[in-house]
């Protein structure tokens, strides 16, 4: 896979972080400088580390499934991508926002990275080394994190779906992309 590639899906795979925490932003005036690099450094961490666990556990079961892999990641990215779009059209603002304790962050952080680790399950499926897809994973992600801080500050409630939207094209466009090659393109 080409590191365009692996950029295009870890900026998809950052989105939600992203709309997270521009909602974080907005709903904490006076975040301090320090709980914006604790946010998005939460948020990287987590969507480095889920895709590690998703391939290895992908791992102990990809000879079962290696002829039908690419199946399997069109399947997982392009049902995370419909599920960010929905997700963006029907959570209220009050279930999008959420003040800025350890727990809370701690638990945005794992369901902002779930679909990293669907991502892991297919770059395993794939024979992907996933170590170097991870690290830019969770740098983008951290970056997304802080834009999404400084962005949410500056614009509001403006950008907040619209973010999660285009992720989720860019993930089913993904997913699309590694059908075509297997199938059609191969």
């Amino acid at each position: 896979m080409s590191i365009i590639s692996i950029i295009i899906i870890a900026i998809g795979l950052a989105m939600d972080a992203f709309a997270v925490s521009i909602a974080n932003s907005c709903n904490l005036p006076k975040m301090k400088i320090s709980e914006a690099i604790i946010m998005s450094f939460s948020f990287g961490f987590f969507q480095a580390a889920m895709p590690i666990i998703g391939w290895l556990a992908g791992s102990t079961i990809k000879d079962y499934i290696q002829q039908i892999g690419y199946w399997i990641a069109f399947v997982l990215l392009v049902g995370i991508g419909i599920k960010m779009i929905y997700e963006s059209f029907i959570l209220d603002e009050d279930e999008k926002k959420s003040s800025l304790s350890i727990k809370i962050l701690f638990i945005l952080s794992i369901a902002t990275s779930i679909d990293a680790l669907a991502v892991g399950i297919s770059f395993s499926c794939l024979d992907i080394n996933i170590y170097f897809p991870a690290l830019i994973i969770g740098i983008i992600t951290l970056f997304f994190s802080g834009l999404g801080i400084y962005l949410g500050k500056k614009f509001g409630h403006i950008l907040e779906s619209k973010m999660e939207i285009i992720g989720g094209i860019i993930l089913i466009l993904i997913g699309l992309k590694i059908l075509l090659e297997h199938t059609i393109f191969a």
